[in-house]
């Protein structure tokens, strides 16, 4: 079931087209959405105590997941920028903010190197 990233935003943009919801996907409806989305993955956390990785709702945490992922491609392709792309832009200026030998192993920020 391996799929490249650009195959999963192909099957995504089909299962929108088929069902002709590409005239709702502003931009800006998008980014709600992604934070709706977001906001219902958190909940999946809620009151889970120690249960730190969510075991007791797994099927439900990776639904919301899935849910943002979705919406972030839809939100990619409505700016017509590569998901791709930014990502990887990302993780080099982040390399570059976050130099291995000084961030390894901490959870400070950037700043605080």
């Amino acid at each position: 079931m391996a799929r490249d990233l650009e195959e999963v935003v192909e099957l995504a943009r089909k299962f929108r087209e088929e069902r002709d919801w590409a005239q709702f996907h502003s931009p800006k409806d998008l980014a709600i959405s992604v934070a709706i989305e977001a906001g219902e993955l958190l909940e999946t956390f809620q009151w889970s105590g120690a249960d730190t990785e969510n075991v007791s709702r797994r099927d439900q945490t990776e639904q919301e997941l899935a849910d943002v992922l979705i919406y972030c491609l839809y939100l990619a392709d409505a700016l017509g920028v590569s998901a791709a792309d930014i990502i990887e832009r990302k993780l080099k200026a982040d390399a570059e903010k976050y130099p291995v030998e000084r961030a390894r192993g901490t959870a400070r920020k950037y700043t605080k190197l």
